[in-house]
């Protein structure tokens, strides 16, 4: 089943092209990764899906409805959390959960979400008076308790320390094991290759990449071969690992030395990022 499908989908903000033909499809329970620079159109993208923004061309449809046209039943059906919000900051945790929980007509269980998002120990304290990290936990919450069948998360572990995003990427994927469909924006590529079954690489307007992380790392055949020599650090780079190690240890038995430091590197979802964003390579 299909959760959310984008096909050929436009927008421009005069005479830039923000979006030029983006089309990609999220099955139900899945995470999906959109990945790109400053820029490249994922802000523009999630929010014509959150229906926030109007769009100039192309389809879409978030579960089963067009976002653009959707009325309030449907926005029941999905929580959002946004790259910057502006909660009241005199309220306190509880307070403010509870104030999103009355906008639904089945929230989840208040206490529950505080829990599940790390702020149980919070519960009590004012907006005003929690960490970088805390409010981006509190903007999760506020988006888990109407209990949403799909979830935008855009940037969500952004000023977290590495204990946080650890926590929260375990808040992500409970919510996987629980069917909720996620589409997730993030710039940390660790991230995206932990929790995404698939990403899609925006660039300029455009998808130039799509598929699960394995795929995309097994797309891209460089290897690097490293080791020390002399005193000297040697890099090789090679789409042939088998036979150039052979004969890099088969040379050095021969001669009767060992090659210091040898390891075989392997290309990870970033170093496909950044070649794709960066390098300009083109879509297979």
């Amino acid at each position: 089943m299909t959760a959310l499908e984008v096909r050929d989908l436009h927008k421009s903000y005069g005479e830039l092209d923000a979006l030029r033909g983006v089309s990609f499809s999220v099955a139900a329970g899945e995470v999906f990764g959109l990945l790109g620079p400053n820029g490249a159109g994922k802000t523009t993208t999630v929010e014509i899906l959150e229906g926030y923004r109007k769009r100039d061309g192309g389809e879409a449809s978030v579960l089963g409805e067009d976002p653009g046209t959707a009325g309030a039943a449907w926005r029941e059906r999905i929580g959002v959390v946004l790259q910057a919000s502006d909660l009241p900051p005199t309220l306190t945790v509880r307070e403010v959960h509870e104030m999103f929980a009355g906008y639904y007509a089945q929230p989840r269980n208040v206490a529950e979400v505080i829990d599940l998002v790390g702020l149980g120990e919070k519960s009590e304290a004012r907006v005003k008076t929690l960490s970088g990290g805390q409010k981006r936990r509190l903007d999760l919450g506020v988006a888990l308790v109407g209990d949403p069948e799909l979830l935008f998360l855009d940037e969500p572990t952004t000023g977290f320390d590495p204990s946080a995003r650890r926590a929260a990427w375990d808040v992500v994927r409970s919510l996987r094991e629980l069917g909720k469909t996620i589409l997730l924006t993030t710039h940390y590529l660790d991230e995206a290759q932990q929790l995404a079954d698939r990403v899609a690489v925006i660039r300029d307007g455009r998808i130039v990449r799509q598929g699960s992380p394995a795929e995309l790392i097994a797309g891209t055949p460089k290897v690097q071969i490293r080791y020390r020599e002399d005193g000297r650090d040697v890099v090789v780079e090679t789409d042939e690992p088998t036979r150039v190690l052979a004969e890099l240890t088969g040379t050095a038995a021969a001669a009767g030395r060992e090659l210091e430091g040898l390891e075989v590197v392997r290309p990870s979802l970033e170093d496909v990022y950044l070649d794709l964003v960066e390098n300009g390579a083109p879509a297979p």
